[in-house]
């Protein structure tokens, strides 16, 4: 039996367009082997990134750049902190109000469990 070949991104892929020339999200990775259950993994994955109610974040830590400095937010069990002078006095700033916009669905789902605690 063949070994099965590595896909590498110079392989030309006649998959790798949709209907209508939209590219796919790709299922192809350099070095990595392609088989049906990476490619069932890539078409699961891409079904969860639709579902953001999946995903439930319970801590994190992501550096903001601002207009005047970059902070360091923080999320942990329902709340946040930022280093910057705002937050501080305030416990609540444009940094940390950004991110929960940004991830809203997913700090949801936290906003109600803590509500049923």
């Amino acid at each position: 039996m063949r070994a099965p070949r590595l896909l590498t991104s110079s392989d030309p892929c006649k998959y790798h367009k949709r209907p209508g020339g939209v590219p796919s999200p790709s299922h192809h990775t350099a070095g990595v082997e392609m088989s049906s259950s990476y490619i069932g993994k890539v078409d699961k994955a891409r079904r969860y990134a639709e579902e953001p109610e999946r995903v439930n974040i319970h801590t994190f830590e992501a550096s903001f750049i601002g207009n005047h400095n970059t902070y360091r937010v923080a999320y942990r069990d329902g709340d946040w902190n930022c280093e910057c002078a705002f937050f501080a006095t305030r416990r609540v700033c444009s940094h940390t109000m950004a991110l929960q916009r940004m991830l809203d669905e997913m700090l949801a789902g936290q906003t109600a469990e803590a509500a049923a605690d």
